[in-house]
């Protein structure tokens, strides 16, 4: 009987051995390599897919192909609201979205997005590339995403199927696509007209139909969304520059590296001026081919009447010592 027990335990000793020299290999061994999915409600070539795109070749060329990003165009993987609630339970690593429907989520991102806050492009970039784009990034942290990067949105004016929106009585009474924001349905609102808020993909069929009468946005997505099929009048109201900005789950975040981590937020910002630069270049081609098919580039009267009438959206929306403090310091960025 003792020799058998002895024999048992020398058997599980030499087993345990074969094991561990098994699993050493294993165990140093490179993390298994992945793509992060990245969701866009943009088509393929859209100058924010390209820029996701962007990042996952860097991370491939500085991981040896160990890290990369496949990217979701089209809504693919659901609307902007539905993206939003997979990345915060990390169901989702990475996505590109505007700041406008993180505002009832992240508060301070809804400072980039008030009406007539940024002057011009410039002004914009200089304060998102700054000490205040910095903290607004990271504030998202709290509500489960990692703020990574800005991208330009171009600015916002407003397109009509029946007549252009020159002067603030010529949208009274309109029933006007936004976005799914608070914000941007008191801007409507304020201009005296009637917001209809409704997902991206919904608004070409909605302008057919007259379910709305406009929309607002850039010429890109103007364009590429083929909304001047419906709404041939584009009038440059230029009311809103709130920019596109790249996520990513904090979930999917505190698995990672800190190595890791690094490596996706130098990408990140390695893509911001490859993405401008891709901006820039579309937007001047979504205007010359919307022109081209008959759309009418429309200027207000009287931009000053609009700037007026967000006063009570400011007051509203920017309404913690907070916020006002934030719109103020954008205010001064020179």
């Amino acid at each position: 009987m003792k020799f058998a027990l002895t024999s048992v335990r020398t058997a599980l000793l030499a087993a345990c051995a074969v094991c561990s020299m098994m699993a050493a290999p294993m165990l140093s061994a490179p993390a298994a390599a992945r793509d992060f999915r990245s969701a866009d409600i943009h088509p393929t070539d859209y100058p924010t897919v390209e820029a996701a795109r962007y990042v996952g070749k860097l991370l491939a060329e500085r991981t040896n192909g160990r890290l990369g990003v496949k990217v979701f165009p089209n809504g693919a993987l659901g609307n902007e609201k539905d993206t939003i609630e997979q990345l915060k339970i990390g169901a989702l690593e990475m996505m590109r979205i505007n700041v406008a429907p993180l505002n009832n989520v992240v508060p301070e991102t809804m400072v980039t997005a008030l009406p007539f806050i940024f002057r011009d492009t410039g002004h914009m970039r200089r304060v998102l590339d700054g000490q205040i784009g910095d903290e607004i990034l990271a504030a998202m942290e709290s509500q489960g995403m990692v703020g990574l990067a800005f991208y330009d949105s171009g600015s916002r004016s407003m397109y009509s199927a029946a007549k252009p929106y020159k002067t603030l009585a010529d949208m009274k009474g309109a029933k006007i696509r936004v976005q799914q924001s608070d914000l941007f349905v008191a801007m409507i609102q304020a201009l005296g007209a009637n917001a209809t808020p409704m997902p991206f993909g919904e608004v070409y069929t909605a302008l057919k139909t007259g379910i709305v009468d406009a929309a607002e946005n850039n010429y890109p997505s103007y364009e590429s969304s083929r909304h001047f099929e419906a709404a041939k009048y584009f009038t440059l109201t230029e009311h809103a520059m709130a920019p596109e900005v790249l996520v990513f789950s904090k979930v999917a975040w505190d698995r990672l590296s800190k190595d890791d981590q690094a490596l996706v937020r130098q990408a990140a910002k390695e893509s911001v001026p490859y993405m401008r630069k891709l901006w820039e270049e579309r937007e001047q081609k979504s205007k010359d081919v919307v022109t081209k098919a008959g759309a009418q580039i429309v200027e207000v009267t009287n931009k000053q009447e609009f700037i007026d009438a967000m006063k009570p959206v400011y007051d509203k929306f920017a309404n913690t010592p907070k916020l006002q403090s934030l719109v103020q310091r954008v205010q001064e960025t020179k």
